[in-house]
């Protein structure tokens, strides 16, 4: 198994959590009732809103450690790079089209929630759709971010619509906790 994949794995359990680094980036944000209410919200059938957060903030966070870049803003822009209210999947106009407006929506609460941001966080925020959105984006933690993005999300799918293969990854989750 693949470190990426392992470090996917990890994310849904607790021990990212006990990695202090990690913890010290997203815990004021974990802990917020904002964040926190993510859990209601379907993000990819199986997967809720804040599990798909939690594993793009820590996937981006190992990253960018290893590879000497702001690991800190990246683990902060994975937590608040979908922290938008409402299910996707409802049939309201508001919504329509989701994966091009989403960005916005995040960028909007981030700021509510955490009040000024920085450049570079918020670009994390708002490119993270990239190809959907046509601008790409401009910082090497941005990419990550991105990337990271669409990596959990096609896992989330895997477990989700494969029952083998989530009967396997809820096997290796047990060997993780």
């Amino acid at each position: 198994m693949g470190k990426l994949y392992r470090a996917y794995v990890k994310s849904f359990s607790s021990a990212p959590l006990e990695e202090t680094l990690f913890f010290e980036c997203v815990s004021p944000l974990l802990d917020s009732p904002e964040v926190k209410g993510l859990e209601v919200f379907e993000q990819h059938f199986q997967i809720n809103r804040l599990q798909h957060i939690v594993s793009v903030s820590y996937i981006s966070f190992l990253v960018c450690r290893r590879l000497g870049l702001d690991w800190r803003t990246a683990a902060t822009g994975g937590i608040l790079h979908d922290l938008f209210y409402y299910d996707w999947r409802e049939n309201e106009r508001s919504h329509r089209p989701h994966g091009y407006l989403h960005p916005g929506f995040a960028l909007r609460n981030a700021r509510e929630l955490c009040g000024p941001l920085d450049k570079k966080l918020e670009n994390i925020i708002i490119r993270h759709m990239w190809p959907l959105t046509p601008i790409p984006p401009w910082y090497a933690e941005s990419w990550i971010v991105s990337l990271a993005d669409k990596y959990c999300a096609a896992r989330e799918l895997m477990i989700s619509l494969s029952g083998s293969y989530r009967e396997r990854f809820g096997k290796l989750l047990e060997t993780i906790e």
